[in-house]
């Protein structure tokens, strides 16, 4: 019955539909009317017969639910090969995809030049980017790749490939790319497209609206050059990627949908909207190519299609749909594009306008309060974009939900989230959250409130987001930002204090270590620690020692020279480093510091460290910013930059042994309004493994080690991921001869600081572990772990009773 319904409108309207449906390969529009006399350049069934089901193809739910489909699969190709094709003007890339397409190619596709400054602006992506170019930064790449049996089938389709440039007036055009290893990196690059396109910095922001307009081959270029004059004449450029062989590219106008009038997004959005339809239909192309309609190109469809056969749609879907359960509001009666009431960040005009709640940050966001040009692409000076939250909410906006962070299969971004699998407990859950609460739309004080303090809660700070997330979105930093703000409403406990205070009474602590470890070793004492402190009584806790860096014998002390010297070894061109010797390391594990000095020191440089007296020592401010103590960590962060500088103005390099220590003088110190001193600080600060990397490769580092005669495991810390520091320690790691060193693929170990000593965080924090970094260790019981970050070795000696190193102690056991 259904089938005879169908079959009578099509055929009814088999006139129209002749004319009206577009001829591209990639049209989604409306209902597929045409599958009883197909208009596509490929035919719905092998056989030319017609499958009911194609009718739903397209139609986003709005006809049926589906409880199960059954696939047609096609085996995927043994091999690839990839040509990236360089060019000086977009027209050119545009014009050359109808004669590359010839060869025969499996994909062609476009990446602009906005998307390659933004992935050559992103330390994630840049090396994989840089593999790609030629001479400098093109105006388009494309992404030429062809799919075969087997390799060497395929590597004549690569001269082919340069053969055709070279005939087109673009010799040595093409990088040519046979391993699949930068293959695979690359095409990750192209599969981030939108997401590096949406970390453009200001309001502006790509929109998607015309983005899946297609068109054929021969008049791509016509058209991409037709719709750049649109752009220009609304005061706005086109962000453009994608399906370069199939005619679909999808381009984004980069509007301020927030602005409002006639210079407003969405006034832009509406006049664009309708000069991109006309160009589209000059050029016989689809409106909805392979996106769907939804909400933004609904209101299209009849204009595609006419009134006549958009009445055939309307009876489908009463036919199939008579109540209007199914997504109501989506390919028949929809609702205009420009609604403000669909907004995210609606414009004044709309019934619940988009309004920041004005705030003081405690860190300095102004990097982020900026305005954009959409044509110049100039971007204002840091502090002049308007933010009555001084940046950070424009920073949270950042988050366009691309779901990056709901990944598993790589990076360290969603440490929490891969463990609880809940929303609320994820980079894009959180930003959204407290995009929220920054605009009012939770109540006034949903910012400070405890269901904020939730969500926000199972963040452990390990920065894989401020690396992994395409748009950048840092929500270490924003917690520090939230916790400053909630802390100063709602106090902070006793825990709080013992935590981030912990570098100023260390000194003192360590004079009573046998008191101190009572807390391990006596019955019932970390039972009350947990009571009163909220420490898991189920986790040892650092072992005090009196024998702290700080007071270290006079032996010791040989091993570094004073400022004076230093300074004088620097400027008289000979080798020379400073060691910053951090709270854990040098109160609990003074034997890393010590081991991080002598292999210096064999390797021919003046060592200094900087001291306070009296015992004590300067401190980064790491664990009050943890505790949301700005002002304090501030102070700290000050006092250490202040004992840092006059040998960073010498260019003498900062060495750290503790990544979250060491990385915090080359990010947070740079937002707590120290000034340039700061900067020039970060500029020398490099963790131990970071410096003796670069000075091999300088070819002024060289130590004569023994072969370690294990297998060696290796651990990065968070911040070293995110900071990019992990491979330098594989590179110090092929120092030893003879040796084998392992890369152990794992998120967060789940310490993470204090995080994993709480007991209210101590399952979770197991289960961080247990996800991939424990099961590893076990599999190889002989092997030596290393593992640079303090709180990494412990939760490695808890959860899996084995010691982990830091590479300075391995080094110096090896030194022959």
């Amino acid at each position: 019955m259904l089938a005879d319904f169908v079959r009578s409108l099509a055929r009814k309207h088999q006139a129209e539909i002749e004319a009206r449906r577009p001829k591209v390969m990639r049209r989604v529009a409306g209902y597929n009317l045409d599958i009883f006399h197909n208009q596509n350049e490929k035919p719905y069934t092998s056989d030319g017969s017609v499958n009911l089901a194609h009718l739903l193809i397209g139609s986003e739910g709005t006809l049926a639910y589906t409880k199960s489909l059954t696939l047609k699969l096609s085996e995927l190709p043994k091999s690839k090969v990839l040509g990236v094709v360089n060019f000086e003007s977009f027209h050119a890339a545009m014009d050359s995809a109808q004669h590359i397409v010839k060869l025969g190619p499996c994909a062609v596709e476009l990446v602009d030049r906005t998307m390659i400054d933004l992935a050559l602006g992103n330390p994630a992506f840049r090396p994989t980017m840089e593999t790609a170019l030629i001479n400098g930064t093109p105006a388009a790449i494309l992404l030429v790749e062809f799919a075969g049996a087997n390799k060497a089938e395929l590597l004549p389709k690569l001269r082919q490939l340069v053969e055709l440039m070279g005939d087109l007036g673009l010799p040595g055009s093409v990088v040519e790319m046979a391993d699949d290893a930068p293959q695979k990196n690359l095409w990750e690059v192209r599969k981030a497209g939108l997401n590096i396109m949406m970390s453009l910095k200001g309001d502006g922001k790509p929109v998607s609206f015309i983005e899946d307009c297609a068109v054929p081959l021969e008049h791509l270029a016509e058209y991409t050059d037709a719709l750049t004059e649109v752009f220009a004449k609304h005061g706005t450029r086109g962000t453009w990627y994608a399906h370069a062989s199939v005619g679909t590219l999808h381009v984004r106008p980069i509007l301020d949908m927030r602005v409002d009038g006639p210079e407003g997004g969405a006034a832009k959005m509406r006049a664009i909207g309708e000069e991109a339809a006309e160009l589209v239909r000059k050029y016989k192309g689809a409106f909805s190519g392979e996106h769907g309609d939804g909400l933004c190109r609904g209101e299209w469809i009849e204009w595609q299609f006419g009134p006549a056969i958009n009445d055939a749609f309307r009876a489908i879907k009463r036919q199939m749909d008579p109540l209007d359960l199914f997504n109501p509001g989506k390919i028949i009666d929809t609702p205009r594009m420009d609604d403000g009431a669909l907004f995210r960040f609606a414009p004044a005009s709309s019934g619940k306008p988009y309004k920041r709640i004005p705030i003081t940050p405690a860190l300095d966001w102004s990097a982020w309060n900026v305005n954009a040009d959409p044509v110049t692409e100039e971007v204002s000076a840091p502090g002049t974009g308007g933010d009555v939250t001084g940046g950070f909410a424009k920073a949270v906006e950042m988050c366009n939900n691309n779901g990056t962070c709901r990944k598993f299969d790589a990076g360290t971004m969603c440490p929490s989230y891969r463990v609880t699998r809940d929303e609320q407990h994820l980079t894009r859950g959180r930003a959204n959250t407290l995009r929220l609460t920054l605009s009012g739309q939770l109540g006034p004080d949903a910012f400070t409130s405890e269901e904020m303090h939730d969500t926000m809660d199972l963040c452990v700070g390990c920065k894989g987001c401020k690396r992994d997330c395409p748009t950048g979105v840092d929500m270490a930093k924003m917690k520090i930002e939230f916790l400053s703000h909630y802390k100063a409403k709602h106090g902070h406990t006793l825990k709080d204090k013992l935590i981030a205070r912990l570098p100023d009474y260390a000194a003192q602590a360590s004079q009573f270590s046998w008191l101190m470890n009572l807390r391990n070793s006596l019955p019932g004492a970390a039972w009350l620690g947990e009571k009163i402190l909220g420490l898991s009584a189920k986790r040892s806790l650092p072992e005090w020692r009196s024998d702290t860096f700080w007071n270290m014998p006079e032996q010791d002390r040989a091993l570094f020279s004073d400022q004076a010297a230093t300074l004088a070894a620097a400027r008289a061109g000979q080798k020379a480093a400073v060691l910053f010797v951090d709270t854990f390391n040098g109160t609990f594990e003074t034997e890393n510091a010590l081991a991080a000095a002598r292999v210096l020191k064999a390797a021919g440089y003046a060592v200094h460290t900087v001291e306070k007296g009296n015992g004590s020592h300067h401190c980064c401010g790491r664990t009050y910013l943890a505790s949301g103590m700005v002002d304090e960590a501030r102070e700290r962060a000050g006092a250490l930059i202040d004992a840092l500088l006059p040998l960073a103005e010498a260019g003498v390099a900062v060495v750290g042994l503790e990544p979250s220590c060491l990385l915090t003088l080359r990010d947070e110190a740079l937002v707590l309004g120290l000034g340039d001193k700061a900067v020039t600080v970060s500029g020398q600060a490099l963790l131990f493994e970071e410096f003796i990397a670069r000075e091999i490769k300088a070819g002024r580092f060289a130590l004569k080690l023994r072969p370690a005669g294990k297998q060696i495991l290796l651990h990065g810390h968070c911040h070293q991921k995110a900071f990019g520091a992990v491979t330098p320690i594989m590179e110090v790691l092929k120092l030893i001869p003879e040796t084998q060193a392992e890369l152990i693929e794992s998120s967060c170990c789940g310490m993470a600081g204090s995080f994993g000593y709480e007991a209210k965080h101590h399952e979770v924090s197991m289960q961080m572990a247990e996800a991939a970094l424990l099961p590893a260790i076990r599999k190889q019981p002989d092997a030596i772990v290393v593992a640079d970050g303090t709180s990494c070795r412990h939760q490695i000696a808890d959860g899996a009773q084995r010691e982990a190193v830091h590479v300075a102690r391995l080094l110096e056991s090896l030194m022959a």
